[in-house]
């Protein structure tokens, strides 16, 4: 392919997106991402695109959000990992609440193995994944459907959850921050998701690194709320991925990284190397700082009585984190 037509295929995508990692990138042009790193700064240059660490945006700051064909092939395998470890978050019994997003479709698709659990949605998609699975019940929330991610929205919706307690909401966006937390380019979205997360005592925030450092319209999570990110390991030349996850860490905010080969040193349940039920090794970074305020007002009895009410290895962990 010459410079050329990669450079055109590469504005597509951007365009068609909103945001691309470098490695997406690289993999559909099938060349280096040393040469599509060339490639975008030569696109920056005539103002058609900005340059990130590790991806192109749309010019502008702000990236946008891209539909659900898009989305659903974008750092598919970052997804797959990341769904796999959240999944051995969730224990036999456990009441939660998913939101939206291509990666908590995934992390469904692996609840559907855990016994006695409630799922709470908006999500068509994460209650089609569950819709077939033996003891688990699948509650929707009301509200008007938004064709472009299969979610309920709105009103309806926000008042269906009114009232709930569950121990955990697993959510996705499109950019996480340090600075501002989760968000999204939507409002009708990011008001459901606030909904999601002041009805759960902990929230975990499921990313792949390309939304590391990306920042969108509407805020869903302050930082203050996020109780987790579970990310993959970010490429040795994204810099800003590994920034925001040093600045997430820095202010309280657990950081699980999904991935990884059985020598990586990863850390988890005592005899188990660190391996959830999907396979997958995950490794657990220290916590620099503590925790400034407690999600939604619950308080840190709830909280902690969320995490202890599990006796298994993983609620185990988790707690042992905390108290260091």
């Amino acid at each position: 392919m010459f410079a050329a037509e990669r450079r055109q295929l590469i504005l597509e995508m951007v365009r068609a997106n909103g945001a691309v990692s470098l490695r997406e990138l690289a993999r559909v042009v099938q060349t280096s991402e040393v040469t599509v790193r060339r490639d975008v700064r030569a696109l920056e240059a005539e103002g058609l695109l900005d340059r990130r660490h590790g991806g192109a945006v749309l010019p502008g700051g702000f990236t946008r959000e891209s539909g659900f064909p898009q989305k659903s092939h974008l750092s598919s395998a970052e997804k797959t990992a990341i769904a796999d470890v959240a999944a051995g978050l969730v224990g036999e019994g456990e009441a939660i609440v998913v939101g939206a997003g291509t990666t908590t479709q995934e992390l469904a698709r692996r609840l559907a193995r855990v016994p006695g659990l409630t799922v709470v949605t908006n999500s068509l998609l994460v209650a089609q994944a569950l819709a077939h699975a033996n003891r688990v019940e699948v509650v929707m929330t009301g509200g008007t459907l938004r064709g472009s991610n299969y979610a309920l929205v709105g009103s309806g919706a926000e008042q269906s959850l009114q009232g709930l307690r569950v121990s955990r909401a697993f959510l996705s966006g499109s950019g996480l921050t340090a600075e501002r937390g989760l968000s999204t380019s939507n409002m009708l979205s990011a008001s459901v998701d606030r909904a999601l997360v002041q009805a759960a005592a902990e929230v975990v925030v499921l990313a792949d690194h390309t939304k590391l450092g990306a920042d969108t319209m509407f805020q869903t999570v302050p930082t203050e709320l996020v109780t987790r990110l579970v990310t993959d390991e970010p490429p040795p030349h994204d810099e800003r991925a590994a920034a925001e996850i040093q600045a997430l860490a820095d202010q309280g905010v657990e950081i699980t990284l999904a991935g990884g080969d059985a020598d990586s040193g990863a850390c988890g349940p005592s005899g188990a190397e660190g391996v959830p039920p999907g396979g997958r090794q995950r490794r657990e970074m220290p916590l620099p700082g503590q925790r400034r305020t407690q999600n939604g007002g619950l308080g840190a009895q709830l909280r902690g009585a969320a995490v202890m009410a599990d006796a298994g290895p993983e609620r185990g962990r988790v707690a042992d984190l905390r108290r260091r």
